[in-house]
């Protein structure tokens, strides 16, 4: 991981509200010091005396206590932007056009910080861009591509050799081995051709084996056998020799024997000639039923060392009965984790995409009636603690803080609009505000009666964070993130004391700080 996206992240634990709504992982429920957050980091604040006051104080507050406690909201900050601080290529959602009217889903969906990535849930596949021979319809899928451009998150795209979703032309000729390798080669020249340049990924074949591990009998194994699987790679291989060539396939996760089938198509690609650059895991996984994290890594390695890339690519965990009650919502929360931390654990797994982010789109209950609640956000959009679980797990590897330790909530304020400080104190590290001006004074969630003096800050540095990373709910711009900021060390002295209490007015508050340069985050 990049020095400056860890201390990004050491920056945000130091400087967020306090979080009430914790996830437990195997520990004390309740919050970080985020004085520990920072020693653990590696980060040089850990012994700077910049400070953060979360509770009422009628001292001079000028260190980190053991009652100093910060932690994150993890919904702020989001899925993708912590899947990148744990050096992931991205987290995203699938989603499609059919729910581009619901304003309040798309508001999730267009957040690059929650979703880096999005997959076309239906519209690329066979029977809806292809609905009669030779006659490809991009309307729908394009649209996901526009919104997916338009938002600077990445596309992949799915799916392009599959059984199911066929248009009646493919299920019904009487093919010859001639004419519906034609056929494929036109279907995949054209669709893939269409996006060249604009796809992270292909699903190229998708599902193509029974869960015993033998091959479907499907119009194209029926036709062509196992040939059917390196014609299609060699067709998306000439239509866009960029473009990461998957086999994505179910059930695969469980080391079984079409684990074995799965790796053995591998083999048959590119003894043909092509070339295949990843396996996708779906990840279709039941509560209570998921491989362990350290069984989920184990499988990843096993195609990893074929150097081959793997994602999890169509997460859900669906409850089998409803409404789930607490511990079966907790069980779904360590499920989630086990597969997502199989996935950090390897160093070829790229990233992660749930099958819709939210219980309202789930495709489960009308393909497995009588279960569902799969997804990470319920019907109304609010997180579960599914996502509390995923999201600590992600900001705990990212800044090195203990497994024992609980670092996660929803509902703390890193999105205050809060006025920042106008630069006339040794500002102190921390505040939910934005302030751009960079000349030491920053946003404070405190306020109330004492003393305010200090020095003026001088220019704070800056770490280069990834511009494009942090776009989204915290209502800013993209740019770089003050280092100072994140370390906790102003030049402008000073001292603070006065009773005080929590409030969101962004006043400015000072305190002593160790010598260094001043500012505060301007993404």
């Amino acid at each position: 991981m990049a020095r400056s996206t860890l201390l990004f992240l050491s920056g945000l634990l130091a400087s967020a509200a306090p979080v009430v709504y914790a996830q437990q992982f195997g520990g004390t429920l309740g919050e970080v010091s985020a004085e520990s957050v920072l020693s653990s980091s590696g980060s040089p604040s850990s012994s700077s005396s910049s400070s953060v006051s979360t509770s009422s104080s009628s001292s001079t507050n000028s260190n980190f206590t053991s009652s100093s406690t910060s932690t994150i909201d993890l919904a702020a900050i989001g899925l993708h932007t912590l899947a990148k601080a744990n050096g992931l290529l991205f987290f995203g959602t699938a989603t499609d056009t059919n729910l581009f009217n619901d304003s309040a889903y798309m508001q999730i969906v267009n957040d690059r910080n929650m979703f880096g990535i999005l997959v076309p849930e239906n519209s690329q596949k066979w029977q809806p861009i292809e609905p009669t021979q030779n006659n490809f319809q991009f309307n729908n899928s394009d649209r996901v591509h526009s919104l997916a451009n338009s938002n600077q998150q990445m596309l992949r795209c799915h799916t392009l050799t599959w059984f199911q979703q066929l248009p009646a032309f493919v299920t019904t000729t009487a093919w010859t081995r001639a004419t519906l390798t034609a056929a494929i080669q036109t279907h995949i020249a054209n669709v893939v051709g269409h996006f060249k340049g604009a796809c992270y990924s292909w699903d190229v074949v998708n599902e193509a084996l029974n869960d015993n591990g033998t091959f479907r009998n499907s119009v194209f194994f029926q036709t062509l056998g196992t040939d059917f699987i390196p014609i299609s790679f060699l067709a998306a291989a000439k239509a866009d020799p960029n473009a990461r060539l998957y086999y994505n396939d179910f059930n695969i996760e469980f080391d079984n024997n079409k684990t074995a089938a799965a790796l053995n198509i591998v083999g048959l690609v590119r003894r043909a000639g092509a070339r295949i650059d990843g396996v996708g895991f779906q990840g279709h996984m039941t509560t209570g039923q998921t491989p362990s994290r350290q069984a989920m890594a184990n499988v990843f390695r096993k195609f990893t060392a074929l150097d081959l890339e793997v994602a999890i690519t169509e997460l859900d965990v669906r409850q089998t009965s409803l409404p789930p009650s607490t511990a079966q919502q907790a069980q779904q929360a360590t499920d989630y984790v086990s597969m997502v931390g199989g996935c950090l654990d390897v160093d070829g797994c790229v990233g992660v995409v749930a099958w819709e982010y939210t219980d309202r789109y789930s495709w489960i209950p009308s393909t497995f009636p009588g279960t569902g609640a799969a997804c990470l956000f319920d019907e109304n959009l609010e997180p579960k603690p599914a996502y509390t679980a995923v999201a600590s797990l992600l900001a705990a590897k990212a800044t090195g803080v203990p497994a024992g330790a609980t670092i996660a909530g929803i509902g703390a304020g890193l999105t205050n609009s809060g006025a920042g400080g106008a630069g006339n104190g040794g500002g102190v590290s921390g505040g939910a505000g934005v302030n751009t001006n960079n000349n030491g004074g920053s946003p404070s969630t405190s306020s109330g009666t004492g003393s305010n003096s200090g020095s003026q800050g001088s220019q704070g540095s800056t770490a280069n964070i990834p511009s494009a990373e942090f776009i989204g709910n915290f209502g800013g711009r993209p740019g770089l993130v003050a280092a100072s900021s994140v370390n906790g060390a102003n030049a402008g002295g000073g001292s603070n004391s006065g009773s005080s209490s929590s409030s969101a007015s962004g006043s400015t508050s000072t305190a002593s700080s160790s010598s260094g340069s001043g500012g505060a985050y301007g993404y």
